[in-house]
């Protein structure tokens, strides 16, 4: 474990944190005028290896090949100027800081971190953080790369194996409810939607997806899937054969099947590693879902069609009734697919630069 102190008087920030992989919808912007949840479980802490935060750049700033040297393949509205490395944590999980008021940049309801660094160190007032809390937004502390030092304060244990995961990973629902804006009248300040997560993991597996495509139909397995998937692929890419057809792979699996062309797999919770199939080198292209999303796609939870009658049987538990279906169909996070489909070399093709072009008309479409 680790904490992080402040580079410069070494006074400590942070509560003893365990690093894990830096969630898909870390930079997600969710509607409008919503109270998203906490992105960090606490205890733990990720970093974000691409720069991040104030200030910056639009694409028409940005000299020629910096864009491919930094990994972005096709023109943004902008580029971060900031450092490389940020590191995520839960606001609860901050030690020693305090606001700066004069960095209080942001929308409506909270903090965005639009004026750089709004925390700074108690003991020594170098500025040290943002706090991120504004609507539609999720709520974090991202630590400054250059103002904190990490310090170890345990021994470092080993990363648990796939089968480890596999026993005691949770699987991410695909609905949940959606809290509204803050002068929501009581009673009527929520709703169940499709889950946040899953759009915005949607939204990268998408990308990945419709670059392994190769331009060709592709199609996935049925079901929940089929319903996150299926309808923007037979939109996006161009319908006859031959398709290339995709399947769920991963621990606890079965081996996928020869014709697989495309394989749907986890990505490791604490490493942020994507899983391979053992033996040779897989031919297969592998689309990253993260592990919440993938275990429920992969194992998922069956709702009893009647309720059952005497004791529930021990260590088991059930939502009685069922969770709402969402009344509408399912959209991939639309910002999320962007930063992912800019930053794979396939976007240089002509086709998919033509997709990437289009997210607003499609978004206007109710694809995304």
């Amino acid at each position: 474990m680790f904490v992080f102190a402040c580079a410069g008087c070494g006074a400590e920030l942070t509560a003893p944190l365990s690093e894990v992989a830096l969630p898909v919808h870390a930079h997600q912007k969710y509607g409008n005028g919503i109270q998203l949840p906490v992105l960090m479980e606490p205890g733990t802490f990720a970093v974000d290896p691409e720069p991040w935060g104030p200030p910056w750049r639009t694409w028409e700033e940005i000299p020629p090949g910096e864009a491919t040297a930094r990994g972005v393949h096709a023109p943004v509205h902008a580029l971060s100027g900031g450092a490389a490395g940020a590191i995520v944590i839960a606001p609860g999980d901050a030690r020693g800081t305090l606001l700066i008021p004069e960095n209080r940049g942001g929308y409506c309801c909270g903090l965005d971190g639009a004026d750089g660094p709004n925390m700074a160190c108690e003991a020594c007032g170098l500025p040290v953080a943002s706090r991120i809390d504004d609507c539609s937004l999720w709520q974090a502390v991202w630590l400054a790369p250059d103002a904190v030092r990490r310090l170890p304060v345990d021994g470092a244990a080993a990363p648990l194996s796939w089968p480890e995961v596999l026993a005691e990973g949770k699987a991410t629902p695909p609905v949940e409810p959606i809290t509204a804006r803050w002068e929501s009248p009581p009673g009527r300040n929520h709703w169940w939607s499709w889950s946040p997560r899953w759009e915005a993991a949607a939204g990268q597996a998408l990308a990945h997806l419709l670059a392994a495509s190769e331009g060709r139909p592709v199609t996935v397995p049925d079901g929940l899937t089929g319903d996150v998937f299926q309808r923007a692929l037979d939109a996006l890419l161009p319908a006859g054969p031959p398709e290339r057809r995709s399947a769920l792979a991963g621990p606890g699996r079965p081996a996928p099947e020869a014709d697989a062309d495309i394989l749907l797999v986890p990505v490791h919770p604490q490493t942020g590693e994507t899983w391979t199939p053992p033996g040779p080198a897989p031919s297969a292209p592998l689309v990253p879902l993260p592990f919440g999303v993938w275990l429920w796609l992969a194992f998922p939870e069956p709702h009893l069609p009647l309720p059952a009658s005497g004791c529930m049987p021990d260590g088991v538990l059930r939502d009685d009734p069922p969770a709402p279906r969402p009344s509408s169909l399912f959209r991939a996070d639309p910002g999320t697919f962007q930063r992912t489909l800019v930053r794979l070399p396939a976007v240089r093709s002509p086709w998919l630069r033509e997709i990437l072009h289009d997210v607003a008309e499609r978004r206007r479409g109710g694809l995304f």
